[in-house]
């Protein structure tokens, strides 16, 4: 192979300049190749080329405060052809959602030799404020096959077993469990028969396999006039066991993401409270970071849009609003339910004994309100609490407590209900991660897995197309 440094005179310029920089490392020449790795005040530079020298081995020791622009730009200038300097780059990501930590967890695991620090900016100031705190997390493996967000969601459900075993189970509440579909009736005693007919719990294949049957429709005959309300079991079907169904607590699992960022030895990682005003880009075009609404600029090399429904790239998201109520359970419970009947609520038992319940979403809009600001109605809370006691027993039923958490959130969703993921058209080193509606939870490792190595190799992984999730795609929109 041809040297890099191929005369004394070539090595002793180069060894002039790195005395004169004053760099912060250890330099070493040896007879057959060297790695050099130049600590600067901002950021550590990687010299990923091989240096063949003539030479006998001669360490230089020095150090430097250059700033590291300046720094590369000397370096690449005196530096002979073929010799390559990779910056590691800052990363800002604008969203604290499932979406945005999920990718600092991912660029943190996967590309830390790349990444010098990771920048989270959310209105909040924290972690998972909106729907990514507040959401079911269901998982479900193959629900989405046929469509063109299946591979996503199959990578990802395998990235959530593998982020179980990482960051602890129990430390974020995921476990496998099955689902079940229950319909339900609301009927009327009629001539030809009493409430007693009526409210019978089915028998036989019907309610098999269904783990909440022992405690609906079992009822007290005598005060069968004061529950007429109910609602009676028709059938049951599976819809899933625990080999392509599991369940995920979001917040918890956002914030053990963002913990292993924050505890990565090599990678500087802090979240800013503020709300991304715009790109910042140089005299010469060259992408320079954020500003945000106060004024303040956060500089970086790849800004990230990941804000849910207040994803602003597109001119296209809107949110749709659900409610939800934890409900403590007389048991922990290991299967979902989706009601067929008073409305659909669906049911999410989790193991520390409640229940997620949630049902009857708002209409799609433009979102205004502020992340972690959502309006909680309580007549949307009264008619999902009303809605699951129906179909479980009443008060005395299994979801007949209390509620101990009422809240609401935005699902972000997208004119064709695929999420946007890619380089935002027309600003360079900007990109969006927004718009994955109902299945945010589930598709959230996968996706911050795929924008991760885009942000830093410029290619989404080998699991990912992202082509498929354009954002350009809503540019006339």
């Amino acid at each position: 192979m041809k040297p890099l440094i191929s005369n004394k005179k070539y090595y002793l310029s180069f060894v002039v300049i790195l005395q004169l920089l004053q760099i912060k490392s250890i330099i070493s020449f040896s007879t057959r190749s060297a790695s050099i790795i130049l600590s600067t005040t901002r950021r550590t530079w990687k010299i990923k080329s091989r240096i063949t020298s003539p030479f006998p081995a001669d360490p230089i020791i020095a150090a430097t405060s250059i700033p590291h622009r300046g720094l590369h730009t000397l370096l690449q200038m005196s530096s002979p052809p073929g010799f390559q300097i990779t910056p590691k780059k800052d990363i800002i990501i604008a969203g604290a959602g499932i979406i945005g930590t999920s990718t600092a967890y991912y660029l943190a695991q996967n590309h830390a030799q790349d990444v010098s620090s990771i920048t989270i900016i959310d209105p909040s100031g924290i972690i998972a404020p909106a729907a990514s705190g507040k959401a079911g997390g269901f998982l479900a493996l193959d629900w989405n096959d046929s469509s063109p967000i299946g591979p996503l969601t199959r990578r990802s459900f395998e990235l959530h077993s593998i982020l179980s075993k990482d960051l602890g189970a129990s430390k974020i509440m995921y476990r496998r469990l099955t689902c079940t579909s229950i319909s339900v009736r609301k009927d009327s005693p009629s001539s030809n028969g009493s409430l007693a007919d009526i409210y019978k719990k089915p028998s036989g294949k019907k309610m098999q396999g269904v783990e909440w049957a022992s405690d609906v429709n079992l009822l007290d005959m005598s005060s069968m006039e004061s529950i007429s309300g109910q609602g009676r079991i028709v059938g049951a079907r599976s819809l899933g066991d625990e080999s392509t169904i599991a369940q995920v607590h979001p917040k918890m699992l956002c914030d053990a993401m963002w913990e292993a960022v924050q505890g990565h030895p090599d990678i500087n990682a802090k979240i800013v409270k503020g709300k991304v005003k715009r790109s910042m880009y140089g005299d010469d075009t060259s992408f320079q970071g954020a500003e945000l609404e106060d004024g303040s600029v956060v500089e970086g090399d790849s800004l990230l849009f990941a804000c849910g429904p207040w994803t602003e790239i597109g001119n296209c998201m809107v949110g749709v609003k659900y409610h939800s109520a934890v409900i403590p359970t007389k048991e922990v419970l290991s299967q979902s339910v989706f009601y067929d009947g008073f409305g659909d609520p669906e049911v999410y038992p989790r193991p520390d004994g409640t229940a997620y319940c949630c049902g009857f979403p708002d209409p799609p809009i433009r979102v205004t309100e502020e992340p972690g600001k959502e309006e909680v109605r309580q007549e949307k809370v009264d008619e999902i609490v009303e809605a699951v006691r129906a179909v479980s027993g009443g008060v005395s039923g299994i979801l007949g407590s209390v509620p101990d958490i009422v809240q609401s959130c935005y699902l972000p969703t997208t004119p064709d209900n695929i999420p946007m993921m890619g380089h935002v058209e027309g600003q360079d080193s900007c990109f969006v991660a927004a718009g994955h509606g109902c299945w945010g939870i589930l598709m959230g490792p996968a996706s911050g897995e795929a924008m991760a190595s885009l942000l830093v190799a410029g290619k989404s992984t080998k699991y990912v197309d992202l082509r498929l999730f354009r954002p350009e795609r809503f540019s006339k929109i």
